[in-house]
């Protein structure tokens, strides 16, 4: 089924570190589908309750709705003949079929947009957002501020001490960095 004037879908990455406007990004893009009357459903992990149990949020406090889910597969049962786009924001905290659920929906004939980001607190590939970039036919890399010196910020500095690659957090717990500022706390 293709359903946007009968061409294949395909996938969009948003990436970078926080504070990056990656969730800003995503919302313009759902904006600007909704502007269209394009349907867009919206979708976030439920672990992601920073600012909001469902809405995605972005640091700036731009909102959208969305439909918090524990799993990517979830996302196929709440589709529509109406539904255009798939939004997904803070993909790296899905588990690994995150990549099949973009690609079979991709097939469909679906817009896929996902936002994540690519590197964890230690500067390393984060979750399955190294797949989700390959198998991308458009991706768009972030850049943040460094809080340091100034200069273009790819990193995310974690600021508090724990040693698990996942805490859910913000201006509490991160910090954005560039190359040279960036340290990894054990």
């Amino acid at each position: 089924m293709n359903i946007i004037n009968n061409h294949t879908g395909w996938i969009e990455v948003i990436c970078g570190s926080m504070f990056s406007g990656k969730t800003e990004e995503l919302i313009r893009r759902i904006r600007r589908a909704e502007y269209a009357r394009q349907k867009v459903l919206v979708f976030k992990p439920v672990i992601d309750n920073r600012y909001d149990k469902v809405n995605i949020v972005s640091h700036s406090q731009m909102q959208a709705p969305s439909i918090p889910i524990e799993d990517a597969s979830e996302i196929l049962g709440y589709l529509t003949e109406d539904v255009k786009i798939i939004a997904i924001d803070e993909a790296q905290f899905f588990a690994e079929n995150i990549v099949a659920i973009c690609n079979e929906l991709a097939d469909k004939g679906y817009r896929v947009i996902v936002a994540g980001l690519d590197q964890d607190y230690k500067g390393e590939p984060f979750g399955y957002m190294p797949q989700l970039l390959a198998i991308a036919e458009y991706v768009t890399k972030n850049l943040a501020i460094c809080v340091v010196c100034g200069n273009p910020a790819n990193r995310t500095q974690r600021t508090i001490h724990k040693g698990d690659q996942i805490l859910v957090g913000s201006t509490e717990a991160y910090e954005a960095r560039c190359r040279n500022c960036h340290e990894i706390l054990d």
